[in-house]
């Protein structure tokens, strides 16, 4: 049987690469392939995960966080146990401690390489990796990015397009959870909903999208779900826009109460500047419950590749609330064309974004690959 290792980053799940690993790893051994997942621990706990008799997540453990990154000299030496045992490692970048690992590790078999996003913010990091990084881009049989704009426009990826494809993300579709969107809209009666859910870091653009609050009639109100070090900035902006009542930060949203406030929304708004916001699963979660959603055109990212202008909703240039604020009366206050967009998002979803398709695709990447 084939044997698949998928390596990167810590468990338990903070982030859209370790979801990414997860559900692979999931997917592939519900179709009865055997794929092991090996990442750092993020939580203390070392024991084995075990999902099934041929497939399970191994946790190492870690020293520290730095830039960033688990410091997981562990993981180092269990790789170089157990690598010969796989027939292909997906290892999934950025992470440079899996990445020291498998160079360390001796391995001979296939390597592919998920390019999730460039290494953008920690660039003191990124001079120290960059040797290790130009190895592993050597070494890779294939490069998969998430959307073909994304491993196109990467300037680290321009001399080897060659052995460069992408595979995008997908997911089960978010269930329609009726009693719970009905209690969340009687909440906020006679309102349209914005929403949108994500940490509340700078990248992401709140405080643009917050601004476009005060350029939308009272009608309008403004769910923001997550958490982080940005919100009692955001909160004292609320204040100064007058805003307060009519912005809610939400805080962490239980995982099974987030489809109802997916459902609930009028139309999800993503807000972010920098192609740090490489994907955005959050637009194929909204996309799943048949929301229109307005993004931005983050240079050289994915994220308006994954909202199709004009068909899934609309996309708009960043840190332009104006431009926000104009997308979204027009989709909201527009019975005709939200129903346009909102079958067009559905569609989108299941023509392009489901973890099924994936799967698929995943599978037959595999096979071509050990094939040749």
């Amino acid at each position: 049987m084939t044997k698949i290792l998928q390596l990167g980053k810590f468990y338990p799940i903070r982030g859209g690469v370790e979801k990414v690993m997860m559900i692979f790893t999931e997917g592939l051994d519900e179709r009865g392939y055997s794929c092991d997942m090996l990442c750092a621990s993020h939580d203390g706990e070392v024991d084995d995960i075990i999902l099934s008799e041929q497939s399970r997540i191994m946790r190492t453990n870690t020293l520290m966080k730095a830039a960033a990154t688990m410091i997981s000299p562990e993981m180092i030496l269990r790789l170089r146990r157990i690598c010969h045992r796989y027939d292909l490692i997906h290892i999934h970048h950025p992470d440079p401690m899996a990445t020291l690992a498998l160079r360390l590790s001796g391995y001979k078999g296939k390597v592919v390489l998920h390019w999730h996003s460039d290494i953008l913010k920690q660039k003191h990091l990124l001079r120290l990796f960059l040797p290790l990084q130009r190895w592993l881009i050597r070494r890779a049989d294939l490069i998969l990015g998430t959307t073909p704009v994304y491993v196109s426009e990467s300037p680290f990826l321009r001399e080897v397009q060659d052995k460069v494809n992408f595979l995008p993300i997908g997911v089960d579709p978010y269930p329609w959870l009726a009693d719970e969107i009905e209690a969340i809209r009687a909440t906020y009666p006679g309102k349209k909903i914005i929403f949108n859910m994500g940490r509340l870091v700078p990248y992401k653009g709140y405080h643009h999208l917050i601004e476009t609050m005060s350029l939308l009639g009272e009608e309008y109100i403004l769910l923001i779900g997550g958490d982080g070090p940005l919100r009692a900035e955001l909160e004292e902006r609320i204040r100064e826009l007058g805003l307060v009542g009519r912005v809610k930060l939400l805080g962490f949203i239980p995982s099974k109460l987030k489809p109802a406030y997916f459902g609930a929304c009028d139309v999800f708004c993503l807000s972010s500047i920098l192609k740090t916001e490489a994907y955005a699963i959050v637009l194929v979660e909204a996309m799943s419950l048949a929301r229109p959603v307005i993004a931005t055109k983050i240079p050289e990212s994915g994220v308006s590749w994954v909202n199709a202008d004009g068909e899934s909703g609309l996309n708009v240039p960043i840190e332009d609330s104006e431009a926000m604020a104009s997308a979204i009366r027009t989709i909201c206050e527009d019975p005709t064309l939200w129903e346009q967009y909102s079958r067009g998002a559905r569609r989108r979803f299941y023509d392009v974004f489901t973890k099924d398709e994936m799967i698929n695709n995943l599978i037959e990447i595999y096979a071509n690959l050990l094939s040749n």
